[in-house]
């Protein structure tokens, strides 16, 4: 993503296999913690944007779930193949919205790669990705790439379709690769991201074709989102 110096864009949510703009409320400043500067804006969405990704999401469900494993495998080894294009691209990325180091940053980028690829060959998938049903998987900024897809990559085996909510300080891993999952020909609605805070979380939380919610990073934030998941009767895993 290239910015020009004199304009902050906002980033878009994905849904449906698109970008999709939103007039939301307010917006988040992501800065980069190296110097301040504001790098992008996330819109805070709320409950209309979480059903249009959880439509898109239930939609697409069908036909994923159709798919044998292996197909899905497939789908995911060759998003990696994508990622490994656009590696360095993506620890700029994760060390501009985090502070990472350049190192760390591409670490976490390497170990992303590695578990998508073992996807191709692993396709055994945990119990508790929900099965093929709606899964929205939560995230914080300390591993904006690698966190979310430690739960995606076995629930996609699984049949699932996601919407993924990554945290508004560190929102750009998620969307790249959500552009990437277009470039790997992923059907539209199978993997959708929403931007935004606790408004966010509960209009997923609120939606009942949401199965399943899932959260990656720290435990202080988790117990916050199990709270909401709680208070609607959702399934809740960290």
């Amino acid at each position: 993503m290239t910015l020009d110096p004199d304009e902050i864009l906002a980033i878009p949510l994905w849904i449906n296999g698109h970008a999709y703009l939103t007039m939301a409320p307010s917006f988040f400043d992501v800065r980069d913690p190296r110097s301040g500067q504001v790098r992008r804006r996330t819109p805070m969405c709320g409950a209309s944007e979480a059903r249009a990704a959880v439509d898109a999401a239930q939609a697409a469900l069908a036909g994923w779930a159709a798919r044998t494993v292996g197909e899905r495998a497939a789908l995911l080894a060759a998003l990696g193949d994508a990622l490994a294009e656009y590696e360095q691209h993506f620890a700029g990325m994760i060390a501009e919205e985090t502070g990472k180091d350049t190192a760390l940053a591409a670490a976490e980028v390497g170990e992303a790669l590695l578990l998508l690829r073992a996807a191709a060959s692993n396709t055994e998938t945990a119990t508790t990705t929900g099965g093929a049903a709606v899964v929205a998987i939560v995230s914080d900024d300390s591993a904006p790439l690698l966190g979310p897809l430690r739960h995606a990559v076995p629930a996609l085996l699984a049949g699932a379709t996601l919407v993924i909510k990554p945290s508004p300080r560190a929102p750009s891993p998620a969307f790249a690769l959500a552009e990437l999952t277009a470039d790997s020909d992923f059907p539209g609605g199978v993997f959708n991201v929403l931007h935004g805070d606790l408004a966010a979380i509960e209009g997923l939380c609120a939606a009942s074709d949401v199965s399943l919610l899932l959260f990656a990073g720290d435990p202080a934030l988790g117990a916050r989102v199990a709270t909401i998941a709680t208070r609607h009767g959702k399934p809740f895993v960290d």
